[in-house]
């Protein structure tokens, strides 16, 4: 921060325009101040600002015509919203909206000065990039590899839910990538330089949730021979992925619902509570809707880490993505080394395949079959013998063109019926009930013949 960075602040109440405006200049800031919408409206216009502070209760509007404003004509200025006191309906409003972040009155100076904080570490999108564009990363960043519309979807969708510290609610199943997307939203966020913290909810033990959350006091209980943060006070400045939340018991999600609304932790067997600056992050394949509904989650908790769903898609709705995953998984498998490749038939084998364990399925047949093949190419025979029913000759593949679905019938049949005759082409030709010559096609059409020349 430096003197350079300007502040508007909007509210018409006189006394809090002046503390904030103080203790913004006390931190080396630039603040103007406004009363109303249309003063904030023609003061955007002429000046550059750094990040914008609203109060939700203005003369002639309200903070989120300031939020849709700002986002419209000044999409690099980030919106905090100030709300009453307990107004979480306002608040979850406004990160709706597109809001940076929420203060609830009377406010916190601190965690003023830890949004603003935050606010102004926010990276400027380039000129002209769109966001589909930055699916590449930087050396050390893990990226979504994919071509397909889903996967740029997605990837524009994290960066626009980077510039926001609103909680997210990330949907999909299991191995489709829901902690890398976290990872992203927060290293592509103002909290980047802060701790990533992922947790499991569903392995931690009941007895032992509070204090792992939250920390905990020498002496407060048998054991606790030294004082100890907790997952909140870790992730203090940075990010807090709450995986499989579903998991969490009824008793947790109460106090884990006024950690996310007061911002405010107290440790197992400590008198005071404690600020904490964290951004929840939450992820489960289940449907939250459901549990709700079946009374296992509580609907305010849904409410607070439901504000911004991203839902990650599964990996046989985006098939065109499977070679450039491929191409990636194995590179990485070669450690440095020649990456092996996939011989042919072998990618349209995995294409065909509806792998319900997603990606991560998917890096595990790859693993396997790199140890099974005897040299650098991967054969389809090598992906046959993954720990996978569905990449066997038996498995119907779906969702696939019809051609392709009829050639994967035809082709099974040929197989099976030389099987039968121990490879007397001759004789399956007889088993199929068609002549020599039409098997003999269908075979080199099928790329049958260079299989079995192949397997010797």
């Amino acid at each position: 921060m430096s003197a350079k960075n300007q502040v508007l602040v909007i509210d018409d109440e006189a006394d809090i325009r002046e503390l904030l405006g103080m203790t913004l200049t006390g931190m080396g800031l630039a603040a103007h101040s406004v009363a109303s919408t249309r003063e904030a409206f023609e003061m955007l216009a002429k000046n550059g600002y750094d990040l914008c502070l609203t109060d939700m209760r203005l003369p002639d509007g309200d903070g989120l015509a300031v939020v849709d404003h700002v986002a419209k004509h000044h999409p690099n200025v980030p919106v905090a919203v100030i709300t009453a006191f307990g107004s979480t309906e306002n608040a979850v409003a406004a990160l709706k909206a597109g809001a940076f972040d929420y203060l609830s009155k009377p406010v916190s100076l601190s965690q003023l000065r830890s949004l603003v904080r935050s606010a102004l570490k926010l990276p400027r999108a380039a000129a002209g990039r769109r966001a589909s564009e930055t699916g590449a990363g930087e050396p050390d960043q893990p990226v979504l590899i994919g071509d397909s519309a889903q996967m740029q979807a997605t990837r524009e969708m994290i960066e626009k839910l980077a510039r926001s510290q609103a909680p997210i609610h990330i949907t999909g199943e299991s191995g489709c990538g829901k902690e890398l997307a976290a990872r992203l939203i927060h290293l592509k966020g103002a909290r980047r330089d802060g701790q990533f913290m992922a947790v499991n909810c569903g392995a931690i033990p009941e007895n032992l949730m509070e204090s792992e959350f939250f920390g905990y006091k020498k002496g407060a209980f048998t054991g606790a021979a030294a004082d100890r943060d907790g997952f909140f006070q870790v992730a203090n400045g940075g990010t807090l992925f709450l995986d499989e939340v579903a998991d969490l018991p009824l008793q947790m999600q109460v106090k884990l619902l006024r950690a996310i609304q007061e911002k405010k932790v107290r440790k197992v067997g400590a008198t005071a509570e404690e600020n904490v600056d964290v951004r929840i992050i939450s992820a489960t394949h289940r449907r939250l809707t459901d549990e709700v509904a079946a009374g296992k989650f509580r609907q305010d908790l849904y409410y607070r880490l439901n504000v911004i769903e991203l839902g990650m898609p599964s990996l046989r709705d985006m098939r065109e993505d499977i070679p450039l995953l491929a191409a990636a998984i194995l590179k990485r498998l070669a450690a440095g080394g020649p990456a092996p490749s996939l011989a042919a038939g072998s990618i349209e084998r995995l294409q065909a395949y509806d792998f319900p364990g997603n990606v991560r399925e998917l890096e595990n047949v790859l693993e396997r079959a790199v140890a099974l093949a005897a040299g650098d190419e991967i054969s389809i025979e090598d992906l046959r013998a993954a720990p996978t029913r569905a990449l066997e000759e038996g498995h119907e593949p779906t969702g696939l063109p019809l051609q392709e679905r009829l050639d994967h019938v035809e082709r099974k049949a040929i197989l099976a019926a030389l099987e039968q005759t121990h490879y007397n082409r001759t004789a399956a030709a007889k088993v199929l009930g068609i002549t020599f010559r039409a098997l003999r096609y269908r075979m080199e059409r099928l790329g049958i013949n260079d299989e079995l020349d192949a397997k010797g």
